[in-house]
């Protein structure tokens, strides 16, 4: 079925490929919980949501497109939905969970058809790394405030904290921890980091799990997330900035990690990734149904490079990372417990967002019409709290400065219409 003999590899070595794959992603059971609980979103919810997503698409990623590749909630996207959609602009988790499903039928759909590779192409590869790198910059900005180590200043906006309260040198000493076992290329850093500093935090006081370990997974209220009034509000609020831009991010993150990934396993025929179409599925699958149950976009977790590098293949290195998420669905309230304490959840939080800027050293800074919409991209992500605003303003800014340099024919027509709906969006619609 997964065709290990053609690919070279054993059943012994997927399965301890996708045990790699799984310790260096699990942080996300914990994180995800954590930040959209800031929404008001159940704990239970978001938790078996987590699960059941991630477990759906890597399923279907092993046993449809048949590689080695996790799917997941994605980081920054589950920031944007409770700081900027929820919290930032008034609208229930409900509705906002409704703007994810109709972004997940959008992106069943492109992924369908050749929509998806022209959107890819029209945008300039210079935004598309200034996005990555304002998200970046955005969740390492929420898991510095989440500890303390950074608070409102009405002098000058933010400040540094106390430094001597125990969550913040608690973080402090997770940052340092974790930091020490990525320089060590430990298999599952980000995940084992929170386990020794929530042992820290349990000895201090900080951490307590008064609801026990384990339990039988539920939802909290229910299966589904959002009802048919939720999804009438999402167009009765005019959430089409929104919509788009859990879209736009989901694309990019997913096929550039898919491509990276399956390059790095020599998976690739002439440069093409063969069942393309199959492996997209697995994510905007996963957004749907992660939407339907109570959860943010899903995406391709580029920590599955570390489960290649370990001599995954295949689709049993991704029926392995879904049958060990499937056994994290009973570890409710020791995930709970955890997700409860920012100082553990912190340093994840800002290494993933160190990692994600790592795309700014791609931007071309020599040419100032390129380089200006880049910056704003990045600049108002974080001072926003908004990944939609930052993408508009790039995509605002950039056929603007390139109509004036007289390079207007270099522009993608797609770029135009998209500059045009994000003035319309910024300018007459409430955000």
């Amino acid at each position: 079925m997964f065709k290990l003999d053609e690919n070279k590899t054993t059943v012994k070595t997927e399965l301890l490929a996708g045990l790699t794959t799984f310790l260096t992603m699990v942080y996300i059971v914990v994180v995800n919980p954590s930040i959209l609980t800031d929404a008001g979103v159940p704990f239970n919810q978001v938790f078996l949501a987590t699960v059941i997503a991630a477990v759906v698409g890597t399923l279907w990623m092993g046993l449809v497109a048949n590689y080695p590749i996790a799917i997941a909630p994605g980081m920054g996207l589950n920031a944007y939905f409770a700081y900027s959609v929820v919290l930032g602009g008034g609208v229930s988790y409900q509705v906002a969970f409704a703007s994810v499903f109709v972004a997940g039928i959008l992106f069943v759909l492109l992924s369908l058809t050749a929509l998806r590779r022209k959107l890819i192409e029209a945008i300039p590869s210079n935004l598309k790394n200034a996005i990555s790198a304002g998200i970046g910059l955005f969740i390492a900005f929420i898991g510095l405030k989440n500890s303390g180590i950074i608070v409102a200043n009405p002098a000058t906006i933010v400040g540094l904290g106390d430094l001597h309260s125990l969550p913040v040198i608690l973080s402090l000493v997770g940052l340092l921890v974790t930091l020490i076992l990525m320089i060590l290329r430990v298999n599952g850093a980000l995940f084992f980091g929170m386990i020794i500093t929530a042992i820290i935090a349990f000895f201090t006081g900080e951490l307590s799990f008064e609801q026990g370990i384990a339990q039988f997974p539920m939802f909290a209220d229910g299966v589904f997330a959002f009802g048919l009034s939720d999804l009438a509000d999402v167009f009765t609020y005019g959430l089409y900035a929104v919509i788009f831009s859990f879209l736009l991010v989901t694309i990019f993150d997913t096929t550039g990690t898919m491509v990276g990934v399956a390059s790095q396993a020599g998976l690739m025929n002439d440069g093409k990734m063969p069942r393309a179409r199959q492996a997209l599925l697995a994510d905007s699958v996963a957004t749907t149904v992660g939407a339907t149950l109570g959860t943010s976009p899903t995406t391709a977790y580029i920590e599955s490079s570390s489960g290649v590098a370990a001599g995954g293949r295949t689709g049993l290195t991704s029926v392995t990372v879904a049958g060990l998420f499937a056994i994290a669905a009973f570890f409710a309230p020791l995930v709970g417990s955890i997700s409860s304490v920012a100082a553990i959840t912190a340093p994840a939080l800002i290494i993933v967002g160190s990692f994600m800027m790592g795309h700014i050293a791609q931007i071309d800074w020599n040419k100032l019409d390129e380089a200006f919409p880049a910056f704003l991209v990045i600049l108002t992500m974080p001072l926003t709290s908004s990944i939609a605003t930052g993408i508009a303003f790039g995509f605002i800014t950039y056929p603007v400065l390139k109509v004036f340099k007289g390079e207007w024919r270099d522009v993608h027509p797609l770029l135009y219409i998209f500059a045009v709906l994000f003035f319309i969006q910024l300018v007459f619609l409430p955000h």
